[in-house]
């Protein structure tokens, strides 16, 4: 099982980036999604989550009506579009895929928001 993440990058408080998380070795469709973060100097966090079939999500407070996340299940892949990004959602940016007790995690993407 594999999750690659990628999009990151350093982008101006008030911009957007989109990151993507790639899924191989795993019956994608079977799995929940989240996205988490990791702050400098701070514990990881959950950002956003979709059920197996994208029908249904959930935010932490800090990025509603911010960020959405969104998955194709054709395409193995998950997204987390943000959007307003302020220099408070600096972190390393994780997925991971949970389905019982399977439990898998990326490597991370880093995301900057500096001017």
């Amino acid at each position: 099982v594999q999750l690659v993440e990628s999009g990151g990058g350093l982008v101006q408080p008030g911009g957007s980036l989109r990151l993507s998380c790639a899924a191989s070795g795993l019956t994608f469709s079977r799995y929940v999604m989240n996205w988490h973060r990791q702050p400098p100097g701070k514990g990881r966090e959950l950002v956003a989550a979709i059920t197996r079939a994208g029908d249904s999500s959930i935010y932490a407070d800090s990025v509603k009506c911010r960020f959405t996340i969104s998955r194709d299940n054709a395409d193995n892949t998950v997204y987390l579009q943000m959007n307003k990004l302020k220099p408070g959602d600096t972190a390393v940016y994780f997925c991971q895929a949970i389905n019982g007790q399977d439990n898998c995690w990326g490597k991370g993407t880093q995301v900057t928001v500096s001017s």
